[in-house]
């Protein structure tokens, strides 16, 4: 297939005056489709309705150790819940407090503790002149709200196949008292579903910092989504890896089962040293008595251990693999060789990250959204949704049906040709 800047100018124009019969011929089914958010798909959420019955009225609502789960208490979960996550993340039960439904919840409320509080004995954030974190993009978008919101200013890291630019990463920590956090998505990247390599984790442990209450925000929230099992990729384990290296406490490890049960109904854990875990316990004995133990006791029955954890996810896998597969069957038939956009296939997570023309990113996805399908905003993968380069695209298949995803990546590759025909006539 040619590439479409080697095409004359009059090749170019009727080409375009196809793509727009097609494009208007998509515009007038009126579609209503949402690609917008990593959302599980109604069938995944189907499957696991049984996780609702593993408690009733006639069970025995005790934990191992004996404790009421229907009652106060227990700030940290119950312990074979710690169990459960630790596992999930490759660190000891001892290293893990359970939390919430959402790990999101977690990290907001580590921002506002170091804002409000300071780190272990530190200056609080806000007595501050300057705040700043490093954010590797494209990133994910939540990250940056949180930041955002407590104006800190956010650093962009270029993101390379083994993770972030450390080189970068080392050099600016080293040398700027002001920056005091990373954000990181260690295993499949959200949104371009990259692994962090053993070197970039051990760097990352390693890091000689210039702040003493900068911290590593290691948001783990893909350990077990793999999609391909003979693929699976493994994360070397941030936490002992900064122990080794001298640096117990700059790490903060986040997870959830949000994507693993229901999203509105799971359970989320902060994994760090003893030190970090008894500062965060000061201020969450204030805030609770304590989290959901029967829903805590709800997943360990379901689940029993991890290998069950990791059997369920297999049923996730064989759901979303398809759709995944079908979008990048989509994107090389329609567009390899026309050098009009590049994409990134992930092992696992919920994300294909798409990168089109410079300046194209914006006029795709409002074109996608004239013809009726909703995309995720361009820009939204960068903090303060600023994209330097207009380009990068984040395409979230799980939430469609297969019919549905068939669709709006036939419009999403029609919308591509299209904007990247108008860019380079633009030129000319």
């Amino acid at each position: 297939m040619k590439a479409y800047k080697e095409l004359s100018k009059d090749e170019l124009l009727t080409l375009k005056e196809q793509l727009n019969k097609e494009y208007e011929d998509v515009k007038a089914k009126g579609l209503k489709l949402d690609m917008s958010r990593g959302k599980p798909a109604a069938s995944q959420l189907d499957m696991e309705m049984d996780f609702l019955n593993v408690l009733d009225e006639n069970s025995v609502l005790k934990a191992e150790d004996g404790t009421d789960c229907r009652n106060y208490g227990i700030l940290d979960g119950i312990f074979e819940a710690r169990k459960l996550m630790g596992d999930m993340l490759g660190v000891p039960a001892e290293n893990v407090i359970i939390c919430g439904n959402a790990s999101l919840n977690i990290m907001y409320d580590t921002i506002a503790r170091s804002m409000i509080f300071g780190v272990m004995g530190s200056t609080p954030w806000c007595k501050l002149d300057k705040v700043k974190f490093l954010c590797p993009v494209p990133g994910y978008d939540r990250h940056f709200a949180i930041t955002e919101q407590f104006g800190i200013e956010m650093i962009n890291i270029p993101m390379t196949s083994t993770g972030p630019d450390m080189d970068m990463v080392e050099k600016l920590v080293s040398e700027d008292e002001a920056i005091k956090g990373i954000w990181c998505v260690p295993k499949y990247s959200n949104p371009q579903g990259i692994t962090y390599s053993d070197e970039t984790v051990k760097r990352f442990a390693a890091l000689k910092p210039a702040a003493k209450d900068f911290r590593i925000f290691w948001d783990n929230a893909y350990a077990i989504h793999d999609l391909y099992e003979e693929t699976s990729e493994e994360l070397l384990d941030i936490i002992s890896e900064c122990a080794k290296a001298g640096n117990p406490d700059m790490v903060y490890e986040f997870c959830s089962t949000s994507k693993v049960t229901f999203p509105g109904s799971g359970i989320s854990a902060v994994a760090s040293s003893e030190a970090n875990l008894d500062f965060i316990r000061k201020t969450m004995t204030v805030q609770t008595i304590g989290y959901d133990k029967i829903n805590q006791l709800r997943h360990v029955k379901y689940f029993k251990d991890i290998h069950g954890m990791k059997e369920h996810m297999k049923k996730h896998a064989a759901v979303m693999r398809p759709k995944f597969d079908a979008v990048l069957e989509i994107l090389e038939k329609e567009l390899a060789g026309l050098e009009i956009g590049s994409w990134v296939k992930p092992g696992g997570g919920y994300f294909i990250s798409f990168d089109a023309m410079e300046g194209c990113a914006k006029e795709i996805v409002n074109k996608c959204k004239e013809a009726g399908v909703v995309m995720t905003g361009a820009g939204a993968t960068f903090p303060y949704k600023k994209d330097p380069k207009d380009s990068n695209i984040r395409i979230a298949p799980t939430f469609p049906t297969p019919e549905e995803l068939a669709i709006a990546a036939d419009l999403f590759v029609l919308c591509v040709k299209l904007v990247s025909v108008n860019k380079l006539l633009g030129e000319m």
